[in-house]
């Protein structure tokens, strides 16, 4: 029979307490963590769902932090938008019904003085920063928006502001003899003729056509390059006989000139007197022509002209200036340069839409576009707007000032309201609360997508607490016994089995 040694007993029973001792390590750390494991690998086969589950969390709390960043962004943005609609909304009541033309001691009215605050205002908006980034850029978010009211207006050293852009562009409209690069000659027999001098050329009127009522009259339609229009008097026309002259002027508005045959040997506005016979009549008329168109060139065509301008300076890039000098016979327009224009916008302006000049992912599959431009067509319709009427000024001297400046104001006041077919500033707005709803919906997803992914990972990586307690009070009841057995055991010798001598 073999023996086994209280030693080798006493052995056993030191591993059976390491191992206990090595649970009670594990549960008590697990009791104290709530985690299962400290490292993946104690995992075992779910290990590799573990690590993806925890990637993901990761990402998600990613998202969360770019989609608060970027909720406050998109407030400031729909707040700027407010402002600018306000001070387009505010504009427009104001040309649309301006106050009495009153010039003060700079040639500008009240109304003027107010649009150069106005202007000075929006400017200020569109250099709005979020952080550091400038959010009316594009992708230059680091790059300032737009340049400063007074380089704008005035030019900077040899740079032309839009005030010199506007006297050049006015003096390319109204053409060397006053009448909008139109050409009326002396009559031929009875023939009035009517002509644009260059074919071509986007400057001052276009003839658009002529209808006439005038007995025994004949007319011909714009033709020829450069076009030419006219009207032969066969006969004297009767009191009362109109013709009528379309012309187009150059930011696209158009203008009709009414002359009206009349017995008077003193005629009044528009009218013409019918003289002796057609051929005097027909000197008449083309007087009487002449007249209407200098006195539509000093008026309706000088504020059309100013408004091409701006659009030219404001909706170009690069902005657009008249090739000259000399500017009264210029036949075309030019690209400014940095070197001899102050360029208003000075952000991003690449091909890719605006929009999407910033983009941040708000979600696993979800993306956000925001980004804005300042020179966008909603935008620079504002700023040509307001900025024409800041930059033009007037002469008390001049018997067309007013004429001019009601001209002007009127068409502010049209281009300021909603354009059917051009971009809008509620537009962008859309835009922009569209992409706020995006970043909502996509919090409410993450945040679902959090609790469920946390679910999963806290059953695979989780522990039943009260079952560790339990569990931990077991082992710690067997612990006690074994260490109590085996100081037993460490205390027996042979002489504890021998009888007494």
């Amino acid at each position: 029979m073999a023996l086994t040694g209280i030693a080798a007993s006493i052995q056993s029973s030191a591993l059976a307490q390491q191992n206990l001792q090595n649970q009670l390590d594990t549960l008590s750390r697990q009791l104290g963590t709530g985690q299962k494991a400290a490292v993946y690998s104690d995992l075992a086969p779910q290990a590799g769902l573990t690590v993806g589950l925890d990637a993901q969390l990761s990402a998600l709390s990613g998202f969360d932090n770019t989609n608060t960043t970027l909720t406050t962004t998109l407030g400031i943005e729909e707040g700027a938008l407010s402002q600018v609609g306000d001070i387009q909304n505010s504009m427009q009541s104001a040309a649309s019904q301006p106050a009495a033309f009153t010039l003060d001691a700079s040639g500008q009215t009240a109304l003027q003085s107010n649009a150069a605050n106005q202007l000075d205002e929006l400017l200020s908006v569109f250099n709005t920063q979020v952080g550091d980034n400038y959010i009316f850029s594009g992708s230059a978010l680091n790059q300032a928006s737009v340049n400063t009211t007074a380089h704008i207006l005035n030019g900077s050293g040899v740079q032309a502001g839009l005030t010199q852009v506007i006297s050049e562009r006015n003096q390319a409209d109204l053409g060397a003899n006053g009448l909008g690069r139109l050409v009326i000659p002396a009559v031929s027999g009875s023939t009035v003729s009517i002509s644009e001098d260059v074919a071509g050329s986007p400057f001052g009127f276009k003839l658009a056509g002529i209808n006439s009522t005038l007995t025994g009259a004949t007319v011909t339609q714009p033709t020829g390059s450069p076009k030419t229009e006219t009207v032969t008097l066969g006969s004297n026309p009767n009191d009362g006989d109109q013709i009528q002259f379309s012309l187009t002027l150059p930011d696209g508005t158009s203008q009709t000139i009414t002359l009206q045959a009349s017995s008077s040997a003193t005629p009044g506005a528009n009218q013409f007197s019918i003289g002796a016979n057609a051929a005097a009549t027909a000197a008449n008329l083309q007087t009487a022509l002449t007249t209407a168109v200098g006195n539509l060139a000093q008026t309706q065509l000088t504020a059309a002209s100013a408004v091409a301008a701006a659009n030219n300076f404001f909706g170009s890039y690069p902005p657009q200036r008249v090739a000259g000098p000399p500017f009264s016979t210029a036949t075309a327009l030019q690209n400014g340069t940095t070197a001899n224009t102050v360029f208003w916008y000075t952000g991003e302006d690449g091909s890719t839409p605006a929009r999407q000049t910033a983009v941040a992912q708000v979600g696993p599959t979800t993306s956000v576009a925001y980004g804005m431009r300042a020179n966008e067509q909603a935008f620079s319709t504002v700023v040509a707007n307001i900025a024409v009427l800041a930059a033009t000024t007037y002469s008390p001297s001049s018997t067309n000032a007013a004429a001019s400046y009601s001209a002007l104001t009127n068409r502010v006041s049209t281009n300021l309201s909603l354009q059917q077919g051009a971009q809008n500033i509620s537009d962008i707005d859309a835009d922009i609360a569209n992409a706020q709803s995006a970043v909502k919906n996509a919090q409410s997803v993450n945040a679902q997508t959090t609790n469920t992914l946390t679910d999963m990972l806290q059953s695979i990586e989780g522990v039943n607490t009260d079952q560790i307690g339990t569990e931990i009070l077991t082992i710690q009841n067997s612990l006690a016994a074994s260490l109590s057995t085996t100081a037993r055991l460490s205390q027996l010798s042979l002489v504890n089995y021998l009888g007494p001598a």
